[in-house]
Parts: C-alpha cells; structure tokens; sequence
C-alpha cells in the first residue's frame, strides 16, 4: 500500500514534534540496535574462527590454530597482520572515523555535528572491528557497537528530517541499545548513553533512551541467551574494616585507569612518529609487532572475557596478574596505535579486574580476619578502573551491579568508584574518551557551556561604550540616567576619565530607597565586573557576566585599563538566536 503525499506529511509532522512519535522512532532504533549487535557477535565469532580455527581463541591460549597445526602458535603473528591487511583499506576508503575507539566521534558529532553520522559507518565499523578483534586486536565490543547504533539512529533521524535536538537523541538511542544488547544490560545502556554521549539526564530524552535499551535488550536475550557476557563469583563483604580497604583499591585502580589512558594515547604518539607508509597499510604491516607482543603473552588475544574471568574466580598467581594488567594496557593501545579498531570500556574492566584481584590477593594474606575474598576486589577494581578512566560513576555502578546481580556489592562499588572518579579528577583534565578529541583541540566541556553560541570573539559581537558616569555622579542623577539604559548597568570613570567600575540599576534603587544615605555619589557603590578582554570567546565572556551576576560589562583593551567596548546578555542571546536560525 501507498502511502499518499498528506498522510506521509502527517506522520513525517508527528514524528518530528510529537514525543509519542519520539517514542516510536526509539522503538525502531532499539530494534535495529539488538540486530546489530547480534550480527556483530556473529561477525566477531566467525573472524574469530576464522584467523584461529577457535570461536574464543583464549579459552586455550597458546594453542596451536585448530586448522592449521603445521603452523603451531606462530599464527598468533601472522593473525592481526592479515586482519589488518583486509580491514585497513576498508576503514581508510570507505568511513575513516571508524578507526580507533569510536565513543570519542560519537560524542564529538553529538556535541558538534548535531547528532549527523555518516550511515556507511555502521557497515564499516562492524567489518572492520570484527576484522580486529578475530584477528587478535585487543580491544572491545563496546565502541564498535556504540558506534553501529549510533550512526543508526542518525541515519533514521536524518530520513525523518528530524530537528537536531531529536538527531541528538536518537543517536544516544543507538548507543543505549548497543550497549544493553552486547553486555546484556538494560540499565546500564541508558546510563552510558545519557552520561557519556548526551551529557545530560532531560526526562524525554531519558525515556526514549531508555525505551530504545529495553527493545535491543529484550532482541539481545531472545536470540544470545539471558546469561550475562561475564560469569562472576558471588559477592559477600567480610568485615565494616573492608570498606577502608575498598577505599584505598579506589585510589590504586584509579591511578591504574589513569595509566592506561596515558599509555593508550602515549604509544599512539609513538606509532604516529615512526610510521611512514600510506595509512591503508599500517594496520598490515603493525599487526606483525601486534602478533609478537601476542607470542609472547596469548592471554590477549582479542576482548579476553575468559581470562578475565579466570583471575575474578582466583586461577592466577599476583605476579601473573600484574603482568596480564600491564599487557593488556600495552595489547590495547598497540591495537588502537596501528590503527585498529575496537572499544576500550572492556579493556578498562580487565585493566580493573588484574589489579583489583591482585590486591585482594595481598590484603587477604596480609589480613585473612578482615578481607574477603581476593575475587571481591577484582569485581570493584573493574568499576574503580572504568570510573576512573571514562570518569562516568553511574555507569560502573549500574553495569557492575548488572553483572553481579548483587545488592550487597553497591556500597563498597559506590565508594571505590567515587574515590576513583574523584582521584580522575583532580589529577586529569581529560578522560580516556575527551583526551582524543583535547588532542585536537576540541574541548567539549566548554562548548557545552557555549550551548548555541557561536565560536566567535567578542572583538566580533560588542557594541559602542554606553555614555559613563563619574564617580562624583549624585545619586539621583544617576539613578536617571540608569532608567533610560538598556542594560541597567553603566561604566564609571574618574575626574581624569579613568576607569573605575560599573554602577547597576539595582545598587542605587537600593540606596535611595533605604533612605540612609542622602542623594551620595556613584564612586561609593561601584562594582568591577572580571576583565573581559576582546580576544575572548563568547562563552568566556558569558561566565564572566553570570559569576557576578550584572547584565552586561565593559570590554576592556589590550592592557586591561580602558573600556572599548560593551557586552551584554542581550547581544549574546541575540548571537544564540542567529545561530540557531542558520541551522
């Protein structure tokens, strides 16, 4: 059947204005969302197989490929080079911002793009992400399927028409399904999605994200199983004197996400230096120095729940746990310097759950009457680190409490993830995920302030000096002069015309309606707004009017002495307006 020209505009009107139209389109993202991640397992399973005749090579790591025994582990290094050989045209020709983790351009389109991805991203980013991961990348699921959700729900948006603010939460739609269908985790999809990629938790945008995790999820059980991505031991604090010990794993785990982001980014740099060859080629060619590193330590081979799993239930000795953490670190940001492609959210809970586990392990045999289980503290560590790294508490709370399906492990989880997500702050500007985009000079904490303003100075935007007061102004003079201003607020100067301040509306109400003082001068009830110079941006200068609380302000010359201009609200509002018009 079709559709008439009115009916198609009626349904296209209640898509875009109506939030039940909202609603459905998060329907149809999560749909789309829990097929996507089922197809990338199956994809990621059958590189798997295919690069090492073994759907999940580190259940018997060090074994020979199962087809071809001739080779004996040497395959390990000739694995990620012929992944990388098949997946590097692929990201270089077709979609390059599907190399590396992902989450960084999702945010950035988000923040910037207005939520508009390029749809062959989703095609492209599967392919090549199971390329990587079968092929020994060691990295995972997670950025790869934020990403295919993502560009998902952009494309849907843009075939709709939709306004961006919707394109926006859409593509967090994509991310929630992604997310929940690939970990098995309803709650923790939404949350990822709203603390991560939309920065923000508005009630509609919320229910649509969490409609869109439902629907992937619900998919995601019904074709993988209801059983959680990672098997995990059974959670029992010991003794109140643990929650101390707990605080200290925050502080130690999140120095360790620290070092990973640090190390990720650092062996990037190294890559970008001495490779020369066109870019196409470099995954090829750094899979062989990926294959060696995976010679040496098999247990890293591509995402690596197994291993993960086998140190939580305690199957490691402390020195071979400290050198899985350091590997993967290494494993990881090898993977994402040669250009590979792949998330680090599982890298980061491996990262935790190594070192987590260790120290259990030292805490136990230093005190057996007050620590539990070593395998208790790998299952914090794996928050702390993840906290700590990406900076999103909620998130390793929810997604830690999901796995375990233990209430008895929030507690000692919330205060090691605040210590950790604390530490992060304090000793980081940047996450693991803004750190690629600071790189590039992007700061996405500030231009979410900026909200609509534009990137502009205020040399751009500000008006000519209103007429000044002197400080020997009377008050009731002024008191005239500030009612016919549109600002309410005027410059003061001195018997020599020097600057001094501003004098507000509200200051000489204030004192002529008290009554004390009568009819005084302007110079006892000035106010010195922050210097706003006219190189700043237009969001600097909006901070500096709000932390004082005045309408509008001098803009002051080079040396910060005399007034050449004027800023206000009103002329700022009017910027946002004229963007949001030309959008």
């Amino acid at each position: 059947m079709t559709l008439t020209g009115p009916v198609r505009g009626q349904i296209g009107t209640w898509l875009r204005e109506r939030g039940s139209g909202l609603m459905a389109l998060a329907l149809l993202i999560g749909v789309g969302s829990g097929l996507g991640a089922i197809a990338f397992r199956w994809l990621i399973t059958s590189a798997t197989e295919l690069l090492t005749g073994r759907p999940e090579y580190t259940t018997a790591p060090g074994a020979a490929h199962a087809w071809l025994p001739g080779l004996g582990v040497w395959f390990l290094v000739l694995a990620p080079a012929v992944a990388g050989l098949l997946y590097g045209p692929l990201v270089y020709w077709l979609a390059p911002e599907a190399k590396g983790h992902g989450v960084p351009e999702v945010m950035y389109a988000v923040s910037e793009r207005g939520g508009r991805i390029q749809p062959q991203v989703s095609l492209v980013k599967a392919l090549a992400s199971a390329l990587c991961i079968g092929g020994g990348g060691s990295v995972g699921r997670e950025g790869p399927i934020v990403q295919i959700g993502s560009a998902l729900g952009s494309t849907v948006g843009h075939r709709f028409k939709l306004t961006e603010r919707r394109m926006r939460v859409l593509v967090a739609c994509g991310a929630a399904g992604g997310i929940a269908a690939t970990f098995n985790a309803p709650m923790a999809g939404p949350f990822f999605a709203m603390e991560l990629i939309l920065r923000d938790f508005a009630v509609e945008s919320f229910g649509a994200v969490v409609l869109s995790s439902v629907t992937a999820s619900v998919i995601g059980r019904a074709v993988m199983g209801n059983e959680a991505f990672l098997t995990l031991p059974d959670f029992h604090l010991q003794n109140p004197g643990e929650f101390l010990l707990f605080a200290l794993l925050g502080v130690l785990i999140g120095v360790a996400g620290l070092l990973f982001s640090k190390v990720l980014y650092g062996v990037e740099d190294l890559c970008d230096r001495l490779w020369r060859g066109p870019e196409w080629l470099r995954p090829g060619v750094g899979g062989l120095l990926l294959g060696l590193l995976l010679l040496v330590l098999p247990q890293m081979y591509g995402v690596g729940y197994p291993v993960l799993g086998n140190a939580i239930h305690g199957n490691y000795a402390i020195w071979f746990l400290i050198v899985l953490l350091f590997g993967k670190m290494l494993a990881t940001s090898l993977t994402i310097g040669i250009g590979g492609s792949g998330g680090v959210f599982a890298p980061a809970l491996f990262v935790g759950g190594m070192g987590g586990t260790a120290f259990g392990m030292v805490v136990h045999g230093l005190l057996p009457g007050i620590a539990g289980s070593p395998g208790a503290y790998g299952l914090i560590g794996m928050g702390a680190a993840f906290a700590g790294s990406a900076r999103a508490p909620i998130t390793a709370v929810i997604i830690l409490f999901e796995l375990t399906g233990q209430y008895s492990i929030i507690l000692p989880l919330m205060l090691a993830v605040v210590v950790a997500t604390l530490l992060s702050r304090t000793l980081s500007k940047d996450t693991i995920y803004t750190a690629k985009l600071s790189r590039r000079g992007i700061d996405l904490d500030a231009r979410q302030r900026r909200g609509r303003l534009p990137d502009r100075t205020v040399a751009d935007v500000m008006e000519t000096l209103p007429d000044k007061l002197t400080t020997s102004t009377k008050l009731s003079d002024a008191a005239q002069r500030l009612a016919q201003s549109v600002d309410s607020v005027l410059p003061v100067v001195d018997g020599n015309g020097r600057y001094r301040g501003c004098v507000t509306a509200g200051a000489v109400a204030e004192v002529l309606g008290d009554g004390t003082v009568d009819n005084g001068e302007v110079g006892k009830l000035l106010e010195v707004p922050p210097e706003i110079s006219s190189e700043n941006k237009l969001v600097d200068a909006l901070d500096s009017l709000v932390s004082v609380e005045v309408s509008a302000a001098p803009v002051l010359d080079e040396r910060g002495t005399e007034p050449v201009g004027w800023i206000s609200h009103r002329t700022l509002l009017s910027c946002m307006g004229t963007t949001a018009n030309t959008r």
